[in-house]
């Protein structure tokens, strides 16, 4: 044998046949040979070749002298399974018209191969409507399909979803999430904090999740709260004793703890920062849970900030009439944020408001030191954070978000572009060190055009996570971190036949380079794909060949019958 193959069992592709009769090598599509195997289970590395057949993994071993249409030297490389975002934004790009959209580039040059849609409760009511079309479109990576809550408790109520929902509200969502699930879904998403599902309460939740749990379905919930409160919550106009994260994270265990589902506490963090820290208790609170057998995950970008972070305002809507439509004239008029803002000042009691507004922003966004301007028309402001620009006028931080309003652009609410960087990296770094915590972008499909706003996590979850937190960092080792992109999201899903290199699997297989694999997008120049990213494989075709993107369109709507674990049968 060319080479030692440590732990892994090799078929011999060079057995003799019956009545000693010598059989001939078999052929592959693919061959990948010398390359160090990480099969996404966690174990270490082994040098193996790999061949592709018919879009799977027809074999792993000691493969070098099989014929091939095409032989892939990884010499010095890594071989892992495609990634598995199991959060996505990426449903309307998949969907577009625009085939360069539909190819995802930002995300195959990342290594993804798989996206989890439909996220946040928001989806098309008709799951087989959108099934139907993104198989017609074509695509590139592989989809996955969730029901969104949000969107059948809007069909289920209408307009009038400021309360709990009636016994036969609850019953229609109920049929709504039964029939998605029918239709090829793997489960039930939430956005708890957003409209209009931050009306409903624990037992509307649990009731609908119940029709997910005979077939095996995945709750993934987005909080009520990510930090002391949620983003919608100001202390000027909202009732004291908001949930925090930790009351979040407690109301995801006790969906998963009565009705039994398999449910994912999604981007999880410790937002603001007089919540910094509180990953310890977050932690502890899940660990408690699945020592009892409740069976939650999350996951977790790699970033200090968020996409909400991206466009801060600390002028709050209500101060400058952007909660009622435009300020200043009729409805297609500019709005004149300004002026409404002076308006505010003029009364006393309305500006003691604003001020306490502003403060308690300021330190939900990361405090003032962590928020920066990204594009403000003085542009020797920009790359400046609030605090500096406080300390350069020698006024408070509150008086400085204040004259960034008055002083700039009057149609955009802030003045400006700013953008806070809410988390702290010890919380980041203790969530990423735990098996139970999946990688995912909460990112989507973007392209140049799409402009400077766009977060970097749409172009560089995957690679940052080993480069910055295995490789560099040294928070888990490059092993778990594949795994966390890997068979552990595979596993939540409930998927059998992704997620590792391992024959009989599909060949969804990313080649890279961890000397030179990192994130290049940055916040002020996002649109730039990551490096050391050598080839990717969906189902066998090539989206990544040579490091660069080949804008085919190869992927799957993967089905719950398509390698999954069977329904839950009287």
């Amino acid at each position: 044998m060319r080479r030692l193959l440590t732990g892994l069992f090799v078929l011999s592709l060079f057995a003799p046949a019956a009545r000693g009769q010598a059989q001939e090598p078999a052929s592959f599509d693919v061959l990948i040979t010398g390359a160090r195997i990480l099969d996404g289970t966690g174990n270490p590395w082994i040098y193996a070749d790999v061949g592709i057949r018919g879009g799977m993994i027809a074999a792993v071993g000691d493969l070098a002298d099989a014929p091939a249409e095409r032989v892939i030297d990884a010499q010095g490389k890594v071989v892992a399974p495609g990634f598995i975002d199991l959060h996505s934004h990426g449903a309307g790009g998949l969907a577009s018209p625009d085939e360069r959209r539909r190819s995802a580039a930002n995300l195959v040059t990342q290594g993804v191969t798989t996206v989890v849609i439909n996220q946040d409760g928001r989806s098309p009511v008709d799951i087989g409507a959108q099934r139907a079309l993104l198989q017609n479109l074509r695509i590139g990576p592989n989809a996955i399909l969730m029901v969104g809550h949000n969107s059948i408790r809007a069909e289920a109520m209408g307009n009038d979803f400021r309360r709990l929902a009636t016994p036969d509200e609850v019953q229609r969502m109920r049929d709504l999430a039964r029939a998605g699930m029918e239709a090829g879904a793997f489960g039930l998403s939430a956005g708890l904090e957003y409209v209009p599902g931050r009306w409903s309460n624990t037992d509307e939740v649990i009731a609908v999740v119940e029709e997910i749990v005979p077939y095996g379905g995945v709750f993934i919930e987005h909080e009520r709260s990510s930090g002391t409160s949620p983003m919608w919550w100001r202390p000027s106009q909202d009732e004291a004793g908001p949930p925090t994260m930790l009351n979040s994270i407690q109301e995801t265990i006790e969906i998963g703890e009565r009705t039994g589902a398999t449910v994912v506490a999604t981007h999880i963090k410790a937002r603001g920062a007089n919540y910094w820290g509180s990953s310890g208790a977050i932690i502890a609170a899940i660990r408690r849970a699945r020592d009892r057998g409740v069976a939650i995950f999350a996951d977790q970008y790699p970033y200090a900030t968020s996409g909400s972070d991206g466009n801060v305002s600390l002028i709050p809507e209500w101060a400058v009439g952007a909660d009622e439509g435009p300020p200043g004239g009729g409805p297609d008029a500019a709005p004149d944020y300004a002026e409404a803002l002076r308006a505010t000042l003029a009364d006393p009691e309305r500006a003691r408001m604003l001020r306490q507004d502003i403060a308690y922003e300021t330190e939900f966004r990361g405090g003032a030191e962590n928020i920066v301007v990204f594009d403000y028309p003085d542009r020797s402001l920009i790359g400046k954070s609030v605090a500096e620009i406080a300390a350069e006028r020698g006024i408070s931080t509150v008086e400085a978000a204040i004259q960034l309003q008055l002083e700039g652009l009057r149609d955009r609410r802030g003045g400006g572009r700013l953008r806070s960087f809410s988390f702290s990296e010890e919380d980041i770094e203790n969530f990423t060190a735990q098996p139970w915590v999946a990688t995912a972008s909460d990112g989507g499909i973007s392209l140049p055009e799409d402009g400077p706003a766009i977060h970097a996590r749409y172009y560089g979850t995957f690679p940052r996570k080993i480069r910055e937190y295995a490789l560099d960092r040294g928070v888990l080792s490059v092993e778990n971190a594949v795994r966390s992109m890997t068979t552990l999201p595979a596993q939540i899903l409930g998927l059998r036949n992704r997620g590792q290199v391992r024959e009989g699997f599909v060949a969804d297989v990313v080649v890279l380079d961890l000397e030179q694999i990192r994130d290049m997008a940055t916040f002020t120049d996002p649109h730039q794909y990551a490096t050391g990213i050598d080839y990717v494989l969906v189902n066998g075709s090539f989206v990544v060949d040579g490091g660069a993107p080949t804008g085919l369109l190869p992927g799957i709507v993967i089905t719950p019958t398509e390698g999954r674990r069977p329904p839950a049968t009287d």
